[in-house]
């Protein structure tokens, strides 16, 4: 087993945060001991328990006598990280609490709702304020709040509507919790580069789509290190706590770069978003969806050629809706409501806060792990089924053996020699790759670049060539697409003819 030793650095002064603590304790002890408790008597004695009239029912400890994170951190425990079946770092109780403290977590989301995984970023916030522990947070989002955010993300308010996630919730949390040193940054997450990455100790991602985690998790695998024999440098390993939630459902997941399994390995979990033929929202819907999409695909450029659609607009929604309505009468499709047009335009799945909530506490009890070493990381997906029970499934993702992420696997392809450059881009963007905009380039030359817009000019001739043209027969290729930051894929192709001959 490898240990992580975390790079840690005293950012802040740690008086102001115990006396914040110990005053916050000594005011609500009175309210947590004033607890309702029933008097009940047997064998004329009398005795006070709370909640029930059973004598043999403890009194629960007081808020005082329970302590808080700290004492849980700095007390020796037989189910310490080391003892577990994920070791990352050995428990010290004396040196626990400097390592949360220290730490720069990076919370990647600041929403509760995604389009294809739900964020979790107010919960995860509140998580790490209210552990009293945490310090320095730096929170990253790129949208905007909308109306619709508000009956589940409790950090915002109607005042913030049009306003940054990432910056109302930092302000939020720094007003109300005056320990916490919350950094917004409103932007994508493609734009920081490697160095903004490696200051962090941890980064918990809520991120709402796939194509955003498989960046960040290609990022952070690309900052390990390694040492002369090979072997990840703990130092330059930065964990990576995944957590999204959809509906009563809902994952995390601990991703040790280089170690364990990464997201890339788990990609074919994740079904690619199937797209609806223009064909048949225009002549033949079938669903209230269709009607939808005819609408704001459709009608709504012919009829506003010169203004594009908000759908944060209630009078361009309800334009929407209304024509939705009509061609769902007009085929026959009952199920077209207002709110099913906002899920569909804005590509909205509806949130269960508990779930939210229950997810948010699993990833940010993940991040004390391991930067505490306290308790046994988890090992290394948890699912939470929220709609068959209270109960949930912890199995390891084994790393796949072929991850062009997190194992230096060349990959091989045996293609008729005829195939032509643009076919081949088109299996890797297709295929189990999954690329979105791949260039190309041989031992020799660049067979196809798509910036700067000159080199792409310059190669474009070489996408209907066919590769026997362009390469020969068991040459290796290298790959790079925006969905692997800073590496590349390595790829050997091979021409299936000149095998048979």
């Amino acid at each position: 087993s490898k240990t992580t030793t975390h790079h840690s650095t005293p950012i802040v002064d740690s008086k102001s945060l115990m006396t914040a603590s110990t005053s916050s304790s000594i005011s609500k002890r009175n309210a947590s001991e004033m607890m309702t408790c029933t008097t009940s008597t047997s064998n004329n004695d009398t005795t006070t328990t709370p909640f029930s009239s059973s004598p043999s029912r403890r009194r629960p400890l007081s808020r005082r006598q329970r302590g808080n994170l700290a004492t849980l951190l700095t007390r020796k425990s037989p189910f310490s990280n080391e003892t577990g079946s994920l070791p990352i770092g050995e428990h010290d109780p004396e040196g626990a609490i400097a390592l949360v403290r220290n730490a720069k977590i990076l919370v990647v989301g600041a929403g509760g709702l995604g389009c294809e995984i739900l964020g979790l970023g107010c919960e995860i916030l509140k998580d790490l304020a209210m552990s009293c522990v945490v310090r320095d947070v730096v929170v990253m989002d790129l949208d905007t709040i909308d109306v619709t955010n508000l009956n589940r993300q409790f950090l915002f308010r109607s005042k913030d509507v049009g306003h940054s996630k990432a910056e109302s919730a930092a302000k939020f949390i720094n007003n109300r919790c005056p320990w916490m040193n919350v950094v917004p940054y409103h932007g994508k997450i493609q734009d920081k580069d490697a160095e903004f990455y490696k200051q962090f100790n941890v980064v918990i991602s809520g991120l709402d789509n796939v194509e955003a985690r498989r960046w960040l998790n290609g990022m952070i695998n690309n900052l390990v290190e390694f040492d002369s024999d090979g072997d990840p440098i703990p130092e330059s390993i930065i964990p990576i706590i995944d957590g999204g939630t959809e509906g009563f459902s809902g994952q995390s997941r601990l991703i040790l770069p280089r170690i364990t399994s990464c997201f890339e390995c788990s990609l074919d979990a994740f079904a690619p978003s199937a797209a609806v033929p223009l064909c048949t929202i225009a002549e033949t819907p079938r669903i209230p969806e269709h009607c939808i999409a005819y609408a704001y695909v459709l009608q709504w450029p012919r009829t506003f050629p010169d203004r594009k659609l908000d759908a944060d607009s209630p009078s361009d929604m309800k334009w929407v809706f209304d024509r939705a309505l009509e061609r769902g009468e007009k085929f026959g499709i009952g199920g077209v409501t207002y709110m099913l047009t906002l899920g569909v335009v804005k590509n909205i799945i509806p949130a269960v806060a508990s779930t939210n909530a229950i997810v948010s506490a699993v990833c940010v009890n993940e991040a004390m792990k391991v930067l505490s070493f306290c308790s046994q990381s988890l090992n290394t997906y948890k699912m939470y089924m929220g709609s068959e029970g209270i109960y949930s499934h912890t199995f390891v993702y084994e790393q796949k053996s072929t991850c062009p992420v997190c194992t230096a696997h060349t990959h091989r392809l045996s293609l008729p020699s005829t195939t032509t450059l643009n076919s081949l881009l088109q299996q890797l963007c297709d295929g189990e790759f999954r690329l979105e905009a791949p260039s190309i380039t041989s031992s020799s030359k660049t067979l196809y670049m798509r910036k700067p817009a000159a080199l792409e000019k310059a190669t474009r001739g070489n996408l209907d060539k066919n590769l026997k043209e362009l390469m020969t027969s068991g040459e290796e290729l290298v790959v790079t697409d925006p969905v692997f930051p800073d590496t590349s894929l390595n790829l050997v192709v091979t021409f299936e003819d000149e095998k048979m001959a």
